[in-house]
């Protein structure tokens, strides 16, 4: 099936809103609150093909419908990473722009993005990227260009792509140390304790924080 953009649309507002509610039932929507951003032609055309069903005042995404909706928010989410860590674009246009961007991908794209990425967990706002047949792959298959600080070696460099974590104290404890996407750091040593090189400051890290920090290995 060709994919639509308004079908995509319906489909990803499905799946981010029932992120947001408490809906007990993993499937189901208010057919209102779906009116209120498609119109009926689209809701209708996603029916014929089995995406959603309808009763009452409940829609329902089919097993075809999950499996389409969840390839969208992914492509999505991938694509608001790439823009906001790699082409450093702002907060203002994100949304707009990766909205356009998604409809281009192709899924052997889409896993060429997220491997790029380092197979990121999270979206820049926080919310789940769902993984990929790519992020699925075993160690040794997968050399991806965006990795765990902790995988560099000692006097290896590294530039900043992203920092997967949801707490903000500790983004900004991080931001305040200058550790933020695109800051270049050289690790310095691993044990006993993980201690790099940022400027003319050195830092020991805590493992944990370790583990959140993705960066593209220099020369």
């Amino acid at each position: 099936m060709t994919r639509d953009k308004a079908v995509d649309e319906v489909l990803e507002f499905i799946w981010s809103q029932r992120e947001l509610g408490s809906n007990s039932v993993k499937q189901l929507m208010g057919i209102k609150e779906v009116a209120e951003e498609a119109d009926t032609a689209t809701v209708e055309r996603m029916m014929q093909e089995g995406l959603v069903s309808i009763s009452g005042d409940t829609i329902t995404l089919t097993a075809a419908g999950e499996r389409l909706a969840e390839a969208a928010i992914r492509r999505h989410r991938l694509a608001e990473r790439l823009l906001t860590e790699v082409l450093a674009m702002s907060d203002e246009n994100l949304e707009q722009n990766a909205c356009s961007f998604e409809h281009t991908l192709s899924p052997e794209v889409t896993d060429s993005i997220c491997t790029l990425l380092g197979h990121p967990p999270a979206c820049p706002h926080g919310l789940p990227i769902p993984r990929g047949a790519c992020c699925k792959k075993t160690r040794d298959e997968l050399k991806p260009i965006v990795q765990q600080l902790s995988v560099l070696d000692a006097g290896d460099t590294g530039r900043i792509i992203f920092i997967a974590s949801n707490s903000h104290v500790r983004l900004d404890k991080l931001g305040s140390l200058g550790i933020v996407p695109g800051s270049t750091v050289r690790v310095h040593q691993k044990r006993p304790a993980f201690v790099i090189q940022l400027g003319e400051t050195t830092l020991a890290l805590d493992p944990e924080i370790i583990k959140e920090i993705y960066v593209r290995k220099l020369g």
